[in-house]
Order: structure tokens, then C-alpha cells, then sequence
């Protein structure tokens, strides 16, 4: 699968469009990764238990996306966007989106 944030995939030609495609899942903070976030807030730093909880995320959410473009028949997303909002008290959801193609 082809995945590109531009409006078109260089060398290639747009034959169909398949529609708009997205994935998402919802990820929340346990108490190990909360102590360990507040002790960084203490002396400064990248909270890296955070970091890879949303590098992870991000990964199932563009997972799925590719999973509802290879339903429809794709073989590329193009105009790809991620997001990411809270939908709850310690709870961020992440969403991919895109649209789905076939390209040649």
C-alpha cells in the first residue's frame, strides 16, 4: 500500500478513486506511565513511556486505515492526515485518514 500525504503519488496516475478511508483507536494512560511522566515533569525531559504509547497508536490507527482502503480495493491513500484529540479524561483517540485510490 502506497501512503502519501500529497493529492497525488509521484510516477504514478490516479486510475480511480475508492473513497475516503480512515482508522482509529483510542489509547489511555496507566498509573506506571503516569509516575513515570510526573517524575520527568520534575526534572524536565521527553516522557518517552508517552512517546511510544502514541508512536504505537498511530501505527494501529494507519493499520486500519490501510485495512478499509484494501476493502474497497486500493492500492495507495493519498492526502493522508492524522489527528489526535481527547475524548475523555485520560484518554486521547488518534485517527488516520486519507483517500483511497488505484494508481498505475
Amino acid at each position: 500500500m502506497i501512503i502519501v500525504t500529497t493529492e497525488f503519488v509521484p510516477g504514478k496516475e490516479i486510475k480511480e478513486l475508492k473513497g475516503f478511508v480512515r482508522g482509529s483507536t483510542v489509547q489511555s494512560k496507566h498509573i506506571g506511565r503516569d509516575l513515570m511522566a510526573g517524575l520527568k515533569t520534575i526534572v524536565g525531559g521527553e516522557i518517552k513511556e508517552y512517546t511510544e504509547m502514541m508512536e504505537d497508536a498511530r501505527k494501529q490507527a494507519i493499520g486500519r486505515m490501510v485495512d478499509d482502503a484494501k476493502q474497497k480495493g486500493a492500492n495507495a491513500i493519498i492526502c493522508i492526515r492524522l489527528e489526535t484529540s481527547s475524548v475523555m479524561t485520560n484518554a486521547s483517540e488518534i485517527i488516520a485518514y486519507g483517500t483511497a485510490v488505484t494508481v498505475e
